[in-house]
């Protein structure tokens, strides 16, 4: 993504913040702080934290912002969900569709473009395995509900065999995974950068399979019931360049 992209969408994310805020009625506008979920393949919003372009935007109207670290979209999303988060950073676009599916409802406010190589099924660089289908029988790690997860699912079925059943799968957030990949707990993870990349790099382990060959999962920011929905997604479009 070039430089400009990404500054207009830093703008754009603080002016959809802005109007939220001018136009919030919510427990928000009168504690006056903003709160935002993110996790560490949150490019935009930790460059948007490092650079301090919301806390400048807000400050006029008193606003404060507090960041919320978490391991993964489905924690962030239901930390959204019972109102301890106000925005949601990026999660893959299939992580709120299992809170959805309960009845919970979501404001859609951007959306990146796919990057199918950022997630992917890696075993350890020795391991035997060189396809997805040389899987069976084997142990496989996986962060429940996540883009990853879905991205198995497709892989596993691809590749002529069944999710829980041909492979056996635990469900791991990305700091437990890791340290059962090395261990030798598991024969596969799947996972997504910055740790899929991490793991390349530290351990030479190889990747099977990622998103090119299987699905193109897009990242998305939500949040809880935005008023003015229409209006800021305009706003956003036009600061990002996109109208």
């Amino acid at each position: 993504m070039k430089a400009k992209k990404i500054l207009g969408l830093l703008t754009a994310l603080a002016l959809v913040v802005v109007v939220f805020m001018a136009s919030s009625t919510g427990a928000i506008a009168q504690d006056k702080k903003l709160r935002i979920g993110f996790q560490k393949s949150s490019t935009l919003l930790i460059l948007l934290k490092g650079q301090g372009t919301l806390e400048k935007a807000l400050a006029p109207q008193g606003v404060t912002v507090e960041w919320n670290e978490f391991t993964s979209g489905l924690p962030m999303v239901e930390a959204l969900n019972v109102g301890a988060l106000d925005l949601s950073a990026d999660v893959a676009d299939t992580v709120p569709l299992f809170a959805q599916s309960a009845g919970t409802e979501f404001t859609y406010f951007l959306q990146e473009k796919p990057s199918p190589t950022a997630e992917g099924i890696v075993v350890p660089k020795d391991s035997p395995v060189k396809t997805t289908a040389d899987l069976k029988g084997k142990k496989l790690a996986v962060a429940k509900a996540s883009g990853a997860h879905y991205l198995t699912v497709v892989a596993l079925t691809k590749a002529g065999l069944t999710f829980g059943q041909d492979v056996e799968v635990s469900y791991l957030q990305p700091a437990d995974a890791r340290t059962a990949f090395e261990s030798g707990a598991i024969d596969a993870w799947t996972t997504w950068d910055p740790f899929l990349a991490n793991v390349e790099i530290s351990s030479g382990a190889r990747k099977i399979d990622d998103g090119a060959s299987t699905v193109r999962v897009h990242r998305v920011y939500i949040n809880d019931k935005i008023e003015g929905t229409s209006l800021n997604k305009h706003t956003l479009k036009a600061a990002a360049g996109e109208a």
